[in-house]
């Protein structure tokens, strides 16, 4: 069956952002690391007293969102040549914990669309100067696009660019994108490239599909395309990215920008484990002090079991932080190195990654086992917690028996049997 003849199921309507709300100039250049960590910081109980509503919604709340981009964190990793920060990664996971915490399924989009943006500089230079060099002398604009790449679209060469069409799943950000970035696979291509291709939000069909049992807040719905056509220079292969070796890697002399793609996507998506993890600790060890044992007059609190629970899950919790910062921090060290990092380097970080978040589950899981019956309440944030980082961790990404097995292949002397690495 063509693409343009399958059933669909209903659409729903992203918020197109009025590219109104950009910062000036002056305002970015006195925006330190420092003083955007605390911006982000204060909004975390605004995304809080908000986190039941944007579940129900299964989109960010608007009110939220807004608070989030006055932050400036967007421009986090725009490159310096169009008005952006160009900040380091330690830096982006203090901005964005902050915000995990406070609501998982906020926290994890707006971290995809801040590394969206360095996606996007990984774009030909005609893209990017279009999409981010058109804001005047006064302001700076940037650019929210989800990225989605399974299963793959279809590219007909044609002149001048390329036809697409394809359904895509895992639209992160795309309620309230600009910009959507789709990858596709050519027929017959003899390189077998991936292809990256952007266009505008406008040109495609969001699909209601997003219901879900956790992270429902996230509004991660299908992308649908017909047939659309895209410029040449808006389209990228996916290969260079993965090994940090596209354009973004030639126009800019940060290591940023040459980093592999893989690690530095895992260490994104696993900021919202920990920032759950983190508030899952905040909770337990709040509700210990009013839960009186069934059967007793003595408060949770006062029992040894409870509290090695929650000594254990802190530690847990901020062990799993140390793990993403050393792999996310390796990709960046490696990526400013003479050559680029190895199949046995880029799946140890990954297989770094995945731990992380299996760590985050399953200290999750055993503060929701201790914190009774009561913690699955539709009021009680445990259960919220707990069902957001069951739906987090099946990302493919941290498939820790792919990524083990990825890992264990490198130490054998073999190829890789995947490209997620």
């Amino acid at each position: 069956m063509a693409v343009a003849d399958m059933e669909l199921p209903p659409t729903v309507q992203p918020a197109i952002p009025a590219g109104d709300d950009f910062l000036s100039r002056a305002g970015l250049a006195v925006l330190t690391p420092t003083e955007l960590v605390r911006r982000t910081t204060a909004l975390k109980p605004l995304l809080a007293r908000h986190a039941t509503e944007c579940e129900r919604g299964r989109r960010p709340v608007p009110a939220v969102w807004n608070a989030i981009r006055a932050t400036g964190c967007f421009y986090h990793f725009l490159p310096r040549k169009y008005g952006g920060l160009e900040f380091n990664v330690d830096s982006f996971l203090d901005a964005m914990l902050p915000l995990a915490e406070g609501c998982a399924s906020t926290g994890w989009v707006a971290a995809f669309c801040v590394e969206h943006v360095w996606m996007l500089s990984q774009f030909p230079e005609p893209f990017q100067d279009e999409i981010f060099g058109g804001g005047g002398a006064d302001h700076v604009p940037y650019v929210i696009a989800p990225g989605v790449t399974a299963p793959p679209g279809k590219a007909i060469p044609v002149e001048g660019g390329y036809r697409i069409s394809g359904r895509w799943k895992w639209g992160t950000g795309v309620m309230n994108s600009d910009w959507v970035m789709v990858a596709c696979a050519i027929p017959d291509d003899p390189d077998r490239r991936a292809l990256f291709c952007a266009l505008p939000t406008s040109e495609v069909v969001v699909l209601d599909t997003w219901h879900i049992d956790g992270m429902e807040g996230t509004g991660s719905h299908d992308l649908f395309i017909a047939d659309a056509f895209i410029p040449e220079y808006r389209t990228m292969n996916m290969n260079d990215m993965r090994a940090g070796t596209s354009h973004g890697a030639r126009l800019y002399d940060n290591p940023i920008y040459r980093q592999p793609m893989t690690p530095f996507l895992g260490v994104t998506a696993a900021i919202g484990a920990v920032g759950i993890g983190r508030a899952a600790v905040a909770t337990f060890a709040e509700q210990l002090g009013q839960r009186v044992i069934p059967g007793s007059t003595n408060k949770q609190a006062d029992k040894p079991a409870a509290q090695m629970r929650l000594g254990h899950a802190n530690v847990q919790i901020a062990t799993a932080e140390m793990l993403l910062r050393a792999a996310v921090n390796r990709n960046v060290e490696l990526a400013g190195g003479p050559v680029p990092a190895n199949f046995e380097q880029r799946s140890f970080m990954r297989m770094q990654i995945a731990s992380a978040v299996e760590i985050c589950r399953g200290a999750i899981r055993s503060l929701v086992e201790a914190a009774g019956a009561g913690a699955h309440m539709r009021g009680n944030p445990l259960q919220r917690h707990l069902r957001d980082v069951n739906v987090m961790s099946n990302h493919v990404i941290y498939d820790i028996d792919a990524a083990s097995e990825l890992h264990g292949r490198a130490l054998l002397g073999m190829e890789p049997n995947s490209l997620i690495y």
